[in-house]
């Protein structure tokens, strides 16, 4: 049976070299946990959140799923979603999708793969109802690309619709939602200017 012992060397090692830079780290992290981000992203190992935007363990409170979804009926991302804002206080939600997302392709692409299709639903909806501004973009990458981006959107909008969120914001607490998509090719992230950060924000929205 495989032991993983490749694995468990790196961990040692990364330990030694968290250790001899700063020899007090594991103390800290053992002592509290109080991110201010919570990053909803896809499960695709090509995109480690806390190296994506240079923050520590301990700095991120991380959800990921495939394709990055944000869907009211599901307990892990809800179970989540209330903890970073009731508990941990989180002051930024950032929903996080990436560029050429094997997830949101597998969505459209007419086969059928089992369980995972109720899974990416969500995202048939999202290509459904913009399918007239996705027709009209020429090569399946940019479309791809696009509908990578809309649905980002859609989850924007899931999480500010969220009663956890919309509660907070009614109480006075300082709470942002954001969109962002992240490329494998440059690493760098987009933010595609959809930042909801109260109800009567979440209100405008919602009447566009």
């Amino acid at each position: 049976m495989p032991r993983l012992d490749d694995l468990k060397l790196n961990n040692l090692n990364w330990s030694k070299k968290k250790t001899e830079v700063d020899p007090d780290f594991f103390k800290r992290l053992e002592g509290q946990q109080s991110p201010e981000y919570l990053w909803i992203g896809c499960s695709d190992s090509r995109v480690p959140a806390n190296e994506i935007v240079g923050l520590n363990p301990g700095e991120l409170f991380v959800h990921r799923n495939v394709a990055n979804l944000a869907p009211p009926q599901d307990a892990n991302y809800l179970s989540v979603l209330q903890f970073a804002v009731d508990v941990l206080k989180v002051k930024h939600i950032m929903v996080v999708g990436h560029y050429g997302c094997g997830g949101v392709a597998a969505a459209i692409d007419g086969q059928r793969r089992g369980l995972v299709d109720h899974w990416l639903h969500p995202i048939r909806e999202v290509h459904a109802e913009h399918r007239c501004e996705l027709d009209a973009i020429d090569g399946d990458r940019a479309k791809l690309d696009r509908l990578c981006e809309l649905n980002v959107v859609r989850q924007v909008r899931n999480v500010a619709s969220d009663v956890f969120v919309q509660d907070a914001w009614a109480r006075g607490q300082t709470l942002s939602v954001h969109g962002w998509v992240y490329s494998l090719a440059n690493g760098l992230v987009t933010d595609l200017d959809v930042t909801i950060n109260s109800l009567e924000g979440y209100q405008e929205v919602l009447d566009r």
